[in-house]
């Protein structure tokens, strides 16, 4: 090749054309046979030594020729332009001896020792060789321009030398003959050029399609349209505990499954079930998605979607690691950190359940049990043995947990059971009976003696007319009436414990006077932001003063309004009046105001939001929203928007009472939201229980993430805020260890206060009071 070509063709193009120059030795042997023979042919039969002389260097060349196609042919593949150069010379070399031994054997026939056998035969056999040309030496273009003029030289000149017209003209037409063999040579060879480097695209396409495929985290099979796999990577093969891809091709999803049925990993009907579902979403072209659990344990998850070209695509992952840690993280929230037994979110809902369920005519009981001087416990041996005392009686209570007795505890001392099905009220008393006989007597508890002592109060209902609160409620009065008739027993909820009703209607009716009449005051509970120890927000509370019965709990009316559809006008004198006196706090301080499920259905929240903000001249970024998970349930495509348009205006959105509900994780991803506030329960026990801390920094290590903000309720002791500033480090802090809730000037007046954490930690240990406390 020429300088040119050996910038036109690569490397790798190059020495694979050299390589063919090498490839058929078989051939050239009978070609050589063949050319000898019929030389040796004219000699015998015109005697000239010419003929001889021919054949004997044609014989020469041949051992030559072949001797070199041998030895390249045995030799290690040419990697570099040198070393291909090198071996096209030596082919080039014999190749031209071979060409012109066919020339001469022409000529001597045609001119020096003419006969018309040897003419013919010599004619015959370079034309035939001539045909190879193209076939065999596409690979040089300058050994098919020294064969064509190795073999069209002596023609011609032989043919013209006989000197009359019409061997002159055959002459010239030889020419033509094997300038038409070097042109079919070179389109030959251009061909092939276009097929390599086509060849080598797609070898390197195929190659990153490759590398990609292998090294997905994810097993991937693409199916043809008769569905059976066409491409398998290796993560597929190994999920499928297959030593290659080869092993999967072919083969149906059928056939995979029925190795899990076979193996006794997965039941027959899954095995239908995930087929069905797979088959469907690559029929009707939309991704689906199936969780497959096997019985040793692991969990899969497989993906299907139609591909390209009729190619359906399937991914599987071994999902089992994220499966446990939800599993995990749902049984921590819903379940008891100390006794296992469901919360009581949990149990709200395990009874909600259960109550939708069957005949709705039935009867059902609630009954709450408390331990009786369990404060003395805790008092006199410590906290570790009064948890020792939970866990032996919620382990005993667990005993009679079944499909129709619910067991919760709703914390402290304080437990729960649900009857799905009674007949009558001496069937309840013989259930209570039997779980009071079955708890009382004596537990050890590492090393002490403690008798169990319970007291409780039951209430049956039909289901129909039931309301769980309200059960619960008259469970309670039921509880209380027990104690006041001196303890260690149960009593059931009667009509004369009814009192407690007519007094909440007589308490509706002064609420109501309270709202419209404005008499309903503002306080503000410090949030303290733990990098600075200041103020940063203050959450807005409504407090009531009853002209009779003095303070009312917010636990007591906000319910009450709730129930009598009044709370929006509450959180309306809320919204207003924070505002208005957050305006006027120093520093930035912001305010937080809350926001019920009310308040969510009813759009003009909105309109009132923006007038609030106008007329107080509020800066937004200083107004902060909270909404509990019981706000949130009812819409969450409404939800969602509403929160939406809320922060539009540049009011912040807070997730109140977080771990409460039992969709609290699918919140953090799904509303668009600012900050969570962590809900007091989670800290109840964080001093004492490892795996609430870790539910706790669970919480916070998955929130900050996503851009939120975290505020924990609830810090009432030093030895909870020293964990959340050295282990837990939430962005905010808030509870009565920062002092209560401050009038607004109050606030005002704090706004520059620093809570001294370090000292008041060190005064904590050596049994100061604290100076956080008294700071505020």
């Amino acid at each position: 090749m020429t300088s040119r070509r050996k910038n036109d063709y690569s490397v790798d193009v190059y020495v694979p054309f050299v390589e063919t120059l090498f490839r058929d030795g078989l051939t050239l042997s009978i070609g050589f046979a063949s050319q000898t023979l019929l030389v040796v042919l004219c000699y015998l039969k015109t005697s000239q030594p010419a003929y001889l002389v021919v054949a004997c260097a044609l014989l020469v060349v041949a051992v030559l020729r072949l001797r070199n196609m041998r030895k390249n042919r045995n030799a290690p593949q040419a990697t570099t332009w040198k070393e291909a150069r090198r071996r096209e010379n030596d082919y080039i070399l014999y190749g031209s001896m071979h060409g012109m031994m066919l020339g001469i054997f022409c000529f001597v026939g045609i001119y020096v020792a003419p006969d018309p056998f040897a003419e013919i035969a010599a004619v015959s056999v370079t034309l035939a060789s001539a045909t190879a040309i193209s076939g065999r030496n596409y690979g040089s273009p300058r050994m098919v321009m020294i064969f064509i003029i190795s073999m069209t030289g002596p023609i011609s000149v032989g043919f013209m030398l006989r000197g009359d017209p019409y061997h002159l003209t055959l002459g010239l037409l030889s020419v033509a003959l094997f300038v038409a063999i070097k042109r079919f040579a070179d389109l030959v060879r251009e061909v092939l050029f276009k097929a390599l480097s086509e060849q080598k695209k797609a070898d390197s396409l195929a190659q990153r399609f490759n590398r990609a495929l292998n090294t997905m985290s994810h097993g991937l099979v693409m199916l043809a349209p008769d569905g059976k796999i066409v491409v398998a990577n290796a993560e597929a093969a190994s999920l499928m505990a297959l030593k290659s891809t080869d092993k999967l091709l072919g083969r149906s999803i059928h056939a995979l499954l029925m190795r899990g049925v076979a193996g006794g990993m997965l039941a027959a009907k899954d095995c239908r079930f995930i087929e069905s579902q797979l088959t469907r979403a690559l029929s009707e072209g939309r991704n689906r998605k199936v969780l497959v659990s096997l019985s040793n344990g692991q969990h899969y998850e497989f993906s299907a979607r139609e591909g390209s070209q009729e190619l359906g695509v399937i991914t599987f992952e071994d999902v089992t690691a994220r499966i446990e840690a939800e599993e995990k993280i749902r049984t921590m929230a819903r379940y008891d950190s100390l006794t296992a037994l469901p919360n009581r979110a949990y149990f709200q809902e395990i009874v909600a359940e259960s109550l939708a369920a069957g005949d709705r005519n039935r009867l059902c009981g609630i009954a709450v049990l408390d331990l009786d001087d369990f404060k003395s416990v805790n008092d006199t041996l410590g906290h570790p043995i009064g948890d020792g005392l939970i866990y032996a009686v919620a382990e005993k209570l667990a005993s009679f947990s079944g499909d129709t007795i619910k067991v919760s505890r709703f914390g402290g001392d304080e437990f729960m059971v649900f009857f799905d099905h009674i007949e009558d009220e001496s069937h309840l008393a013989t259930l209570l009976d039997s779980i009071f006989a079955g708890l009382q007597g004596d537990v050890d508890v590492a090393g002490h003696a403690l008798r169990v002592q319970l007291s409780g109060g039951a209430v049956i209902s039909r289901v129909k007319d039931t309301e769980v609160d309200a059960m619960i409620v008259k469970a309670d009065l039921a509880l209380y009436k027990a104690k006041e008739l001196g303890k260690n027993d149960w009593r059931l909820f009667e009509s004369a414990m009814d009192a407690a009703f007519r007094n909440r209607q007589l308490l509706k009716a002064d609420l109501r006077v309270a709202i419209e009449s404005r008499l309903l005051r503002i306080v503000y509970q410090p949030i303290i932001a733990l990098d600075t120890m200041r103020i940063a927000h203050c959450e807005a509370l409504c407090r009531w003063d009853h002209h009779d019965m003095g303070p009312i709990s917010p636990g007591i009316f906000i319910p009450l309004a709730e129930e009598m559809g009044l709370i929006s006008e509450i959180t309306a004198h809320v919204l207003e009046t924070a505002c208005i006196e957050c305006a006027k706090w120093p520093g930035g301080i912001g305010v937080s105001v809350n926001l019920s499920a009310r308040d969510f259905r009813n759009r003009d929240i909105i309109d009132r939001l923006r007038d609030v903000l106008v007329k107080s001249g509020l800066d937004t970024s200083r107004l902060e929203l909270e909404v509990t998970e019981t706000a949130l349930l009812d819409d969450k495509a409404m939800t969602r928007r509403f929160m939406e348009e809320i922060r539009q205006l540049g009011v912040r959105v807070a997730l109140d009472d977080f771990g409460t509900g039992y969709s609290s994780l699918s919140y953090l991803h799904s509303l668009p939201l600012d900050k969570v506030k962590i809900d007091r329960s989670f800290l109840m026990d964080v001093t004492r229980s490892t795996r609430s801390l870790e539910l706790l920094k669970g919480i916070v290590n998955l929130s900050r993430p996503m851009g939120l903000k975290i505020t924990v309720e609830g810090v009432e002791t030093f030895e909870q805020f020293k964990i959340l500033s050295d282990i837990v480090k939430p962005d905010y802090l808030q509870g009565f260890l920062f002092g209560s809730a401050l009038s607004s000037s109050g606030i005002g007046t704090m706004a520059h206060t620093v809570w001294p954490s370090a000292e008041a930690d060190q005064k904590h240990k050596q049994g100061g009071r604290a100076p956080i406390a008294a700071s505020s």
